[in-house]
Parts: C-alpha cells; sequence; structure tokens
C-alpha cells in the first residue's frame, strides 16, 4: 500500500485492511429524517495466512485471506500454506505492506478495527461495459447535427489526424475500445454504520464493482 523508506514516520505506521464482498446498496435515515444512500460490504472475517519481516523477506507486511474454497479446488501446497494458520482453504488472498502490527499467524482480522465514522479508501474492479465509442467512452458530443448533410454522424469520433503533416495518429488519442473491467480506488468515503454480528459495514455513496464482486477497504 506504500513503499517503506525506512524512516523513523514510515515505520510507526499501521494500515488498518480489510477483504471484504460487495453485496448491494440501500438507505439509511439519521434522527432528523436525512436520508444517506450507503453500500452494504461483507467485510471479513480475514485470516492472517502469512506474516513477513525485514529480517526473512526485506520487508514488513501480513497476508491477509477471505472466503472459503472447496477442498476439491485446492493444490496442495496451498492446503499446507493455509494449515500452517490452522484455517481451511481460501479464495482470496492479500498482501498487506505494514511496518508495525501485532497480528500473528492465525489471528482473525474482523470489522472492528474501523469505527464509525472513519475516513476509508475502498479499492475494487469496476464493472465491464464492453467495446464502447467515444461518446459513452470520453464524452464526445458527436459530429454535427442532423442536419446539412450530416449522415449518421452524431456518434462519430471526427478527426484523428493530420494529412501529410504528421501523417500519423498520435499515441494516446481518445478512441473507441474497452471501457471499465479496470482496478479503481475511491478514497474518502465515511463509515455510516457497523453491524459487528453480521460482519458488514455501510459505506456513504458507492463502491466500485457489481454486487459480489471482491474489495478491499483499507485506512
Amino acid at each position: 500500500m506504500y513503499r517503506n523508506t525506512g524512516t523513523a514516520e514510515y515505520n510507526k505506521i499501521e494500515m488498518k485492511s480489510i477483504i471484504g464482498k460487495k453485496v448491494g446498496m440501500t438507505s439509511i435515515f439519521d434522527t432528523n429524517g436525512r436520508q444517506t444512500a450507503v453500500t452494504i460490504i461483507e467485510a471479513g472475517p480475514c485470516v492472517v495466512t502469512q506474516k513477513k519481516t525485514v529480517e526473512t523477506d526485506g520487508y514488513n507486511a501480513v497476508q491477509i485471506a477471505f472466503g472459503d474454497k472447496k477442498e476439491k479446488h485446492t493444490l496442495l501446497s496451498e492446503k499446507n500454506h493455509f494449515a500452517k494458520a490452522n484455517t481451511g482453504a481460501k479464495k482470496f488472498v492479500k498482501e498487506i505492506r505494514d511496518s508495525e502490527t501485532d497480528k500473528n499467524v492465525g489471528d482473525t482480522i474482523g470489522v472492528d478495527i474501523f469505527a464509525e465514522g472513519e475516513n476509508v479508501s475502498v479499492v475494487g474492479t469496476s464493472k465491464g461495459k464492453g467495446f464502447q465509442g467515444v461518446v459513452k467512452r470520453h464524452g464526445f458530443p458527436g459530429v454535427g447535427e442532423g442536419s446539412h448533410g450530416q449522415h449518421d454522424r452524431q456518434r462519430a469520433p471526427g478527426s484523428i489526424g493530420g494529412s501529410s503533416t504528421p501523417s500519423r495518429v498520435f499515441k494516446g488519442m481518445r478512441m473507441a475500445g474497452h471501457m471499465g473491467n479496470e482496478k479503481v480506488k475511491v478514497k474518502g468515503l465515511k463509515i455510516v454504520k457497523i453491524f459487528p454480528e453480521k460482519n458488514y459495514l455501510l459505506i456513504s455513496g458507492s463502491v466500485p464493482g457489481h454486487n459480489g464482486s471482491i474489495v478491499l477497504i483499507q485506512k
């Protein structure tokens, strides 16, 4: 999550992170009747499956795992790895850079690491939208209007380069292409409500991905 520079300032940082699954969106109301749109995330519980240190690996980090996986779909090497943490096979594994942590292999991380009112960042994979044109992908207005000889040009990209000069199309030109299905990080989201008994986090606003997708919540 950050580059370890070896300074005292970074060595005092402890990053709180947890893997979760996006459940969906809903609305909640406060005592004044004000409505807030929130995203429900089933966060954890995650198991610490590996702990790295500067002495053994050159940097400090913890590896957390989330989601049960069927034994028949698990490699023997994965089974042995998870067995060291006294846990079953897991689907999703994420390494969190952390210079100071009291978590050890086999410990469980739950939603109690966060507090209501905290601001967090959510990392996920955005919804894939397939091959899209320039109007939807880049917000182009189209070429001209529907009169004066224009024919089926409302959503066209227009000219993309010169003729004799420069006789090529510049790199990075905004054109039609694949849209979505990219790693997205949304910052400054607020934890509105926590339900520890269900491992639910209610986060204000929307987070990337479809319902059921895996996200990483980090402080």
